[in-house]
């Protein structure tokens, strides 16, 4: 147990780092979240606009509708809701037990980003096999895929735990970005972060609703090719996950090579 406590208290300090490094929109680390809270309005508009008033990926909205459900008010699904948070719980879950104990970074977010993209086919391709309905086992068989794999991100992305960036909910981004902003006398610090976050999930929705005009099948693919893209780019991208620290200035040499030993008397 203590023989793991260094290794453990360098990977700390490594996400300390990491985290600090993210807060800048340049950081890849960091476009990535962002084109994962993109996909998440492709998801969420494709399980509650095309299948039926239900959330894959806003678990909160989904324990509010269950309730409307089940006060029978507005006409709202029961199961489906139930299906979602189910699928959901399994997937964190299993992103508990990819994190679990001394992990690898990098090696444990290209698995999540892995089993995302293997959900998100699996239900295009039952959204392409048969014609998904609400209320109907292709419904839920969809909502369970896709719940599942916002499941498993969302266990690692809590991990990684960078401010404002959570994939999947922006209640606290919004807070942030009122409460500090300066018009109500904070400092402004992560404001464009905050924004562009905000915005990346509000653009995917309305991507996720015009593709959806053409079909649910055609939403599926291209949230699934964003988490592919996505994998394939930090799978290439070795950078992504390891932490920016800062660099010797320019033309100094370690002190062990610019000091020169002293020189030899002839004997």
């Amino acid at each position: 147990m203590s023989s793991n406590r260094p290794q453990e208290s360098s990977d700390a300090a490594d996400l300390a780092v990491l985290r600090h490094a993210a807060a800048s929109l340049r950081h890849p680390l960091t476009r990535v979240l962002l084109l994962l809270t993109f996909s998440t309005g492709l998801v969420d508009a494709a399980s509650y606009l095309g299948i039926g008033r239900v959330f894959a990926a806003n678990m909160t909205g989904n324990i509010v509708l269950l309730g409307f459900g089940i006060a029978g008010s507005g006409g709202l699904p029961v199961v489906a809701p139930l299906v979602s948070l189910g699928g959901f719980l399994l997937g964190a879950g299993t992103g508990g037990v990819l994190g679990s104990g001394l992990w690898h970074r990098r090696r444990t977010f290209l698995a999540a980003l892995g089993i995302e993209t293997a959900m998100l086919l699996g239900a295009a391709a039952i959204a392409v096999a048969v014609h998904v309905r609400p209320a109907a086992v292709s419904g839920d068989a969809v909502i369970a895929l896709l719940a599942f794999g916002m499941g498993v991100r969302n266990s690692i992305v809590k991990k990684l735990a960078v401010p404002d960036l959570t994939t999947t909910v922006l209640t606290m981004t919004l807070t942030g970005l009122a409460a500090e902003s300066r018009l109500f006398g904070g400092t402004g610090t992560g404001t464009g972060r905050r924004a562009v976050a905000v915005g990346s999930m509000l653009v995917g929705a309305v991507a996720g609703a015009l593709l959806l005009k053409t079909s649910l099948a055609l939403v599926l693919f291209v949230a699934a090719a964003v988490a592919g893209g996505t994998l394939l780019a930090c799978s290439r991208l070795a950078t992504t996950l390891q932490p920016r620290r800062p660099r010797a200035p320019v033309g100094s040499e370690p002190e062990s090579a610019s000091q020169t030993p002293p020189a030899r008397r002839p004997r």
